[in-house]
């Protein structure tokens, strides 16, 4: 069973593949053309959704099973900005350091040096069984101050609760464990199986 990303974000394909290590697992661009998804949703759980579907509909495979990830930081004194804006807070064709660098920024026009923040990781399941979305967060603070190169996106200035190192800082297999994306994986990992063994028990039907 071919499980296939709809992102072409490296940090993220290099992430999620770790995560899905024991799987079979491709970004949709080593398959077919990258192209451009109008992520349009309110809610990361709808842009996720989004994104899984175009990207089914595009490979023309119904035994594909496409999963797609739409995740962000929400910063409290922010009033939860930049939310699912998070990989375009800096503006069109900005970069992980430009958003991160305006976050700084909007902390600081604040007056704040930290801020309470969590991150939400949604990932969709699209494949011929159906859709469904599972969710994971990680709560912590971030800071003006940019520590660690471990990462990518706003690693460097984001702080786990229980932790006094930024992700930029802290071990792959310590950030594994608190990952709001690893956690939601977590769980679209038994959908997932749920989806393999449907195939197998149809399989068996149809050879009898």
């Amino acid at each position: 069973m071919r499980i296939v990303l709809a992102t072409s974000n490296k940090g993220k394909v290099r992430e999620i593949i770790e995560l899905l290590h024991d799987r079979e697992v491709f970004p949709y661009t080593d398959l077919i053309e990258g192209f451009e998804i109008i992520e349009d949703g309110a809610t990361f759980k709808e842009n996720a959704l989004i994104k899984a579907r175009a990207v089914y509909a595009a490979l023309g495979d119904a035994e594909a099973v496409v999963i797609a990830d739409d995740s962000g930081i929400s910063v409290d004194i922010l009033g939860g900005a930049p939310g699912i804006y998070s990989a375009r807070y800096g503006g069109e064709g900005a970069s992980d350091r430009d958003n991160l660098l305006k976050l700084v920024e909007a902390l600081k026009e604040k007056g704040a040096e930290c801020s309470d923040a969590h991150y939400t990781a949604a990932i969709a399941i699209v494949s011929k069984e159906g859709e469904s979305c599972v969710h994971g967060w990680m709560h912590g603070s971030v800071g003006t101050i940019l520590k660690g190169e471990n990462g990518f996106g706003y690693d460097p200035i984001f702080t786990p609760a229980g932790y006094a190192q930024t992700l930029g800082e802290l071990a792959n297999d310590v950030k594994k464990g608190l990952s709001h994306r690893s956690k939601a994986l977590e769980l679209a990992k038994i959908l997932i199986d749920q989806i393999k063994f449907l195939r197998t028990q149809t399989g068996s039907l149809a050879t009898k």
